[in-house]
């Protein structure tokens, strides 16, 4: 083989590489995506009826099975900042020992990341700290009583950013799906392609319909469009999920500040059905988008 032929089957080679890893990237995003916003309603369903004024049991509760999950399947380091800049004269002592609760609850998700998660915590109330949050997404709250404080978290991987930018006590019980949901987001938005395994008729026509020239791209380039339409009719699943799931809570929060039991049961079970419909259809929607993956290769095959 001559110089030219071996840079060029190198080069191809790595190219196939490279797709391969994106394409496995998307997979692993979806999953993480789906894992995310199911979450919630499964922390509904397993939380013991409590209302924002219940009293705190001491130390953080342990880590649900879902987090546990999302966070065994992180594949390179996420990091979460933690602003806790609280100025004293302002923030209440309520305040101050929910602060404290969430400090434990990431020390907990350090912990379990087995080395995967990384968190910095900004406790100083300053200038410069003050800026840093700001520039993270927080907000700031009690400006009225003196130094502006800040109690949020940004979640980063790669070149993705979620914040989760006012934490307050009066939601301290849905704080760990909120944060489980943005680290799946994060991971997530910095997906590639997926992988697909099966083919049809149908599918074939998709892939056309969506990539009219598809004789003439690359198939990493094929893979690009088709990942990004299968990524874009995912994330509005889910988002149709996410809205369903707020109006549902509110239900269920709002029968336990009623302490209605029946409301409380009726909502646990509307939550219950949602999650169970919104699943088999991410399911659907993964497995057509691992068709259509299949389906560029049979098709780029075909013309070779």
């Amino acid at each position: 083989m001559n110089r030219s032929t071996a840079d060029h089957a190198g080069g191809t080679g790595k190219q196939r590489e490279g797709a391969a890893a994106r394409s496995r990237g998307i997979v692993a995003g979806l999953a993480f995506f789906a894992a995310g916003v199911a979450l919630s309603a499964w922390w509904f369903m397993r939380a013991p009826a409590r209302g924002p004024g219940a009293p705190e049991s001491a130390g953080a509760p342990a880590l649900s099975e879902a987090t546990r999950a999302v966070l065994q399947r992180l594949g390179s380091p996420v990091e979460i900042r933690f602003y806790s800049l609280l100025d004293a004269s302002s923030a209440s002592e309520t305040v101050q020992a929910f602060s404290g609760r969430v400090d434990q609850l990431l020390t907990q998700y350090e912990q379990a990341a087995a080395g995967k998660l990384k968190v910095s915590r900004s406790q100083i109330l300053s200038s410069a700290s003050a800026n840093a949050a700001l520039a993270d997404g927080m907000r700031p709250f009690n400006l009225d009583k003196g130094d502006g404080c800040y109690l949020g978290i940004a979640v980063v991987y790669a070149k993705q950013r979620e914040s989760l930018s006012t934490l307050a006590p009066e939601w301290e019980q849905a704080l760990e799906p909120d944060l489980t949901r943005a680290i799946a987001r994060a991971v997530a938005g910095d997906a590639a392609a997926p992988v697909a395994r099966a083919a049809d008729t149908a599918t074939l026509a998709t892939v056309k319909r969506l990539i009219p020239n598809v004789d003439s791209i690359s198939v990493d380039e094929g893979r690009r469009v088709l990942g990004e339409a299968s990524f874009a009719g995912f994330k509005q699943e889910a988002q149709e999920m996410e809205t369903k799931l707020k109006a549902a809570q509110a239900r269920f929060l709002q029968a336990q500040a009623d302490q209605s039991e029946a409301g409380q049961e009726a909502a646990r079970k509307e939550i219950q059905q949602i999650q169970a419909d919104q699943l088999a259809s991410l399911r659907r929607l993964t497995a057509a988008s691992q068709g259509q993956m299949n389906a560029l290769q049979q098709i780029k095959a075909a013309a070779h």
